[in-house]
């Protein structure tokens, strides 16, 4: 009986921490903050997203959830207090495929897999004044992935998904963007 208890409260706990630290309770808690740009894709739309690039459009084949966020990063504190939320998101549920520190300067490329296919990738980039997440998930070759991050592609897209989303007073169009 007491095993059993305390077999219950290990899982609750270890499943309350493992929600805290996901791309939704990220989304969330930093959705409304000042200054905050947050975009999530919805499915009717990632049609229209692979027009940005070659790239994108390869991804966007698989794509079920696709997210974008940019946040200011203006303080040391803020950009530390980022970077730490990140590193926790990513630890050990995440495979760094590529990184490039420069003092509290980030840009990090990570995957989920699942046998021989990517799940779900999350680009962070912070340049200590904006920091932003893209994230996807869905199906994904390793091999596009993995030449994506070297060529620093998932840079372009963020930059083209903001573009894309800037028609937002266009008729029929009602992404979820919250300012």
């Amino acid at each position: 009986m007491i095993n059993r208890t305390l077999f219950l409260l290990t899982l609750f706990i270890i499943s309350s921490c493992g929600s805290y630290n996901s791309i939704d309770s990220f989304y969330e808690a930093h959705k409304n903050d000042d200054q905050v740009t947050a975009v999530r894709v919805p499915q009717f739309m990632l049609s229209m997203l692979g027009n940005i690039s070659p790239e994108m459009n390869s991804l966007i084949g698989s794509t079920r959830d696709l997210r974008y966020m940019q946040f200011p990063s203006a303080t040391p504190e803020r950009t530390k207090f980022l970077n730490t939320q990140m590193n926790n998101m990513t630890g050990s549920s995440f495979i760094e495929v590529y990184r490039k520190n420069d003092d509290q300067k980030r840009n990090v490329v990570s995957i989920r897999e699942k046998r021989d296919a990517v799940k779900e990738i999350l680009i962070y980039n912070n340049n200590t004044t904006r920091g932003s997440f893209l994230y996807f998930n869905g199906d994904f070759d390793p091999v596009k992935v993995r030449q994506m991050a070297q060529n620093e592609d998932f840079q372009k897209i963020g930059d083209g998904l903001i573009n894309q989303f800037n028609m937002k007073g266009t008729p029929g169009i009602n992404p979820e963007i919250e300012n």
